[in-house]
């Protein structure tokens, strides 16, 4: 019998040895990072940030892979599939902390299935619309929302993103109609808000931020509870006659749920210190994006809060999707 229990604490003891020995060797191959969106977007432009420092960090090759579709969530399944190796991970957003509550057929759970690494920034949400439009501020979008219901037609990312659900709050809040446009990303997006396909848009500031600045879209108010410091001159909503809204979208990196502990260390303790360079913060600022890089429990707290949050909000605007 003793000599039965002595096996079996040299065994465990091994286990431990080899597990430990695998997290300390990784990584030894390339690892990837999956944008649940098409390049061009926020999400695909933090990735790539993040990709190039972390590459030259690690020693090894990080790509982007971008897998767009059903707002977000097809790049989210991917992942959660994958091995949990620590070379396949997430550049996750608050768009699927709105998921779990919008689309009822999700082959994944966001709070079970992922291992939070590090929310990387927040970008500030912007309500632009094309320098033509004859909508000069928030009163006039909404007066004509009332006037002529859903003549008026918004742009999202795709169901269940944070623009959709910016795009609910603002119609319950301020009583006007206006049809929603659902997008695989901000690139495509952003193309018909130019060409007046659609009338307006929430996006996040990053994609719109060139055009802004060449006078070609008129931002009409920010979605935070305070102005964005790129755009100091546009007022919130809050403050445009919109009360009650304080949104802006979270992006950040996560592995499948049952990664090793201490590759997810690692990988945390890799991330936060590029994100606290100089030259990543300065990045970001010219983006429009505030950097954050905090720890994964409070990422993971942050993903758990955000779930009841949006979950309270798609009851509300009853929005709901197979």
């Amino acid at each position: 019998m003793l000599n039965t229990f002595k096996k079996q604490i040299l065994v465990a003891a091994m286990c431990g040895i080899a597990g430990l020995a695998q997290a300390q060797a990784w990584p030894t191959k390339t690892i990837t990072i999956v944008v649940p969106f098409p390049p061009g977007g926020t999400t695909d432009v933090l990735a790539r940030a993040v990709s190039t420092k972390l590459s030259a960090n690690l020693g090894q090759t990080v790509i982007v892979e971008n897998k767009p579709g059903a707002g977000a969530t097809l790049g989210a399944a991917q992942v959660a599939k994958a091995n949990a190796d620590g070379y396949t991970l997430l550049m996750g957003a608050v768009h699927h902390t709105i998921a779990t509550s919008v689309y009822k057929g999700l082959t994944y759970n966001f709070d079970k299935d992922f291992a939070p690494i590090t929310t990387v920034a927040l970008v500030p949400n912007v309500l632009v619309v094309n320098a033509k439009s004859p909508y000069n501020s928030v009163k006039d979008l909404v007066a004509a929302g009332k006037a002529t219901p859903d003549k008026l037609a918004y742009g999202s990312n795709g169901n269940g993103t944070a623009q959709h659900m910016i795009g609910t709050q603002f119609q319950v809040v301020s009583g006007a109609q206006i049809l929603h446009v659902p997008y695989k990303g901000s690139a495509p997006l952003t193309t018909d808000l130019l060409g007046g396909q659609v009338d307006m848009s929430f996006d996040t500031v990053t994609p719109v931020l060139p055009f802004i600045k060449e006078g070609k879209l008129k931002p009409l108010a920010v979605t935070t509870a305070k102005r964005s410091s790129t755009l100091p001159n546009v007022p919130t909503l809050q403050e445009a006659g919109v009360p009650g809204i304080a949104i802006g979208t979270w992006f950040g990196l996560l592995a499948p749920a049952a990664t090793p502990k201490d590759v997810v260390t690692k990988l945390n303790a890799e991330v936060v210190k590029i994100i606290h360079t100089p030259e990543f913060k300065k990045q970001m600022f010219d983006i429009g994006a505030e950097p954050i890089g905090n720890k994964p429990d409070e990422m993971a707290k942050q993903i758990k809060e955000e779930t009841e949050k949006f979950a309270g909000l798609v009851k509300a605007g009853k929005v709901t999707l197979d």
